[in-house]
């Protein structure tokens, strides 16, 4: 899941060498942290929170097979 929210970050924003992506795993979940530059925070994110929705989409949809609960955190 790391990996997946990396490739998808890392297309996105202008400063692909500043994203960082660490994981902290649970029992039954498991929290993803995403920390870009300041200035790509906006893209990440976008508007009204559409784009980091989508990301949390597909990582629900590929951590369902695994019968797990992802949650992605957001960091500034």
């Amino acid at each position: 899941m790391k990996d997946l929210v990396e490739f998808i970050v890392k297309a996105l924003v202008d400063n692909p060498d500043q994203v960082t992506v660490s994981e902290i795993e649970g029992e039954k979940t498991t929290v993803i942290e995403l920390r870009v530059a300041q200035e790509d925070l906006g893209k990440v994110i976008g508007r009204q929170g559409r784009t980091a929705r989508a990301i949390r989409t597909l990582l629900t949809a590929a951590a369902t097979k695994d019968k797990k609960r992802i949650v992605l955190e957001i960091l500034e």
